[in-house]
């Protein structure tokens, strides 16, 4: 039977409920409790953490920064087994007959597919000061959270950044009390007012030879990686005017710390990286250096979303789909894209059925197939001024 009259709360009770349900409903919105209550990142001595560039906008309405928060949590292992496995796998998805000695392949760029991912690892992190929860590792090791902050306690006001100008955030993992090594990540706080380049990097800012398969295979795993001429010289260009970079590949983000390098040695801007989720066991074979529209997509249209006010500049090649994608972006979004450049991989004629089904719509003076980076070097410039 129900009582006739609800009985007095136990106050001690119900501050053991609140306080913890406040706790949790922090770590939702991205909104961290006072300093000291967090936790240090559960990492093991042989475990790392490897952070991805990411970017933070500033929500004028809030006054407050927006930021993602992503990387991976993992165990260095380079087995035999799984190296020949993998060595396998690429092999099986060659057209025809290709020899390539087991021992040409490059350790830098085998070796980041044989790590162990660690999943159910929380990651704390230290930004300006201020600790954050910045998720929980799932089984591909992976970890993502967004966060907010205002501009204090990040240490950046919107002013600081002079618009249109970016700003390269530095954090650091909190670790266990007797862990005395270091990962650490950066947010590019972007403001919300100027221009933005969106680039494809497989023969569009590095060769790759994406439509021949053993081409392909080899200057990705083989071969010292290769800038396309002129390329590192015109982002730098762009750069130095305050324009933001965000890098969209169908390369999968086991490439990232040999591509990060690659870009650092080369002379290409920083910049936000936009990869694609691949594990060993799955058996695309070569797929896991495809482009795929849905993936490239998903990165791109929320940097639309995000910077409503700045224009993009979107760099592609005509090898897979990109003048496809661009082509949808431009219509769905014509205020933001201020121009779309494809460097023609394929010997196609601007005129082809492709082309101009692809950027049907699109103003004929908003895009460009071009071959050398001389013919779109001023219209870019002029464009980022």
């Amino acid at each position: 039977m129900f009582p006739t009259e609800p009985p007095m709360p136990n106050p001690a009770k119900s501050l053991a409920l609140v306080i913890p349900l406040a706790v949790a409903m922090a770590w939702v919105i991205g909104r961290e409790p006072e300093s000291g209550t967090l936790s240090p990142s559960t990492l093991n001595a042989d475990e790392e953490i490897l952070f991805y560039p990411t970017y933070g906008r500033f929500d004028e309405q809030a006054q407050v920064w927006r930021f993602d928060v992503h990387g991976k949590v993992f165990e260095p292992e380079d087995g035999s087994f799984k190296r020949a496995l993998l060595i396998a796998t690429l092999k099986s998805s060659m057209r025809g007959n290709v020899e390539i000695d087991k021992d040409a392949f490059l350790s830098d760029r085998i070796r980041p597919f044989l790590v162990d991912n660690e999943r159910g690892k929380s990651v704390t992190i230290d930004v300006a000061g201020n600790q954050f929860a910045a998720g929980v590792s799932a089984a591909n090791g992976h970890f993502r959270r967004s966060l907010v902050s205002d501009a204090a306690g990040l240490g950046v006001g919107l002013d600081d950044i002079g618009a249109p100008q970016s700003r390269v955030l530095t954090f650091t993992a909190v670790l266990p009390p007797r862990d005395s090594r270091t990962f650490d990540g950066r947010i590019h706080l972007i403001a919300p007012r100027g221009v933005s380049v969106i680039s494809d990097i497989d023969d569009t800012i590095k060769h790759s030879q994406v439509t021949d398969r053993s081409e392909l295979l080899q200057n990705t795993f083989t071969r010292a990686f290769r800038a396309v001429d002129g390329m590192p010289e015109l982002y730098a260009d762009l750069a130095d005017v305050g324009v933001a970079f965000h890098y969209v590949s169908g390369s999968p983000w086991q490439l990232y710390p040999p591509l990060e390098a690659f870009f650092s040695d080369q002379g290409f801007p920083s910049g936000t990286f936009h990869l694609k989720h691949f594990r060993l066991t799955d058996s695309s074979g070569l797929g896991l250096l495809s482009s795929q529209r849905e993936t490239k997509l998903a990165a791109i249209v929320p940097l639309l979303d995000s910077f409503p006010d700045r224009r993009f500049i979107l760099l592609g090649d005509s090898g897979e789909h990109d003048p496809e994608i661009y082509g949808q972006l431009a219509r769905e979004y014509p205020d933001q894209i201020a121009g779309i450049f494809i460097r023609n991989v394929t010997s196609a004629d601007p005129t082809d059925g492709r082309f101009q089904s692809a950027l049907e719509g699109v103003p004929s003076d908003r895009w460009i197939l071009f071959e050398d980076v001389a013919q779109i070097k001023q219209r870019v410039t002029d464009l980022a001024r």
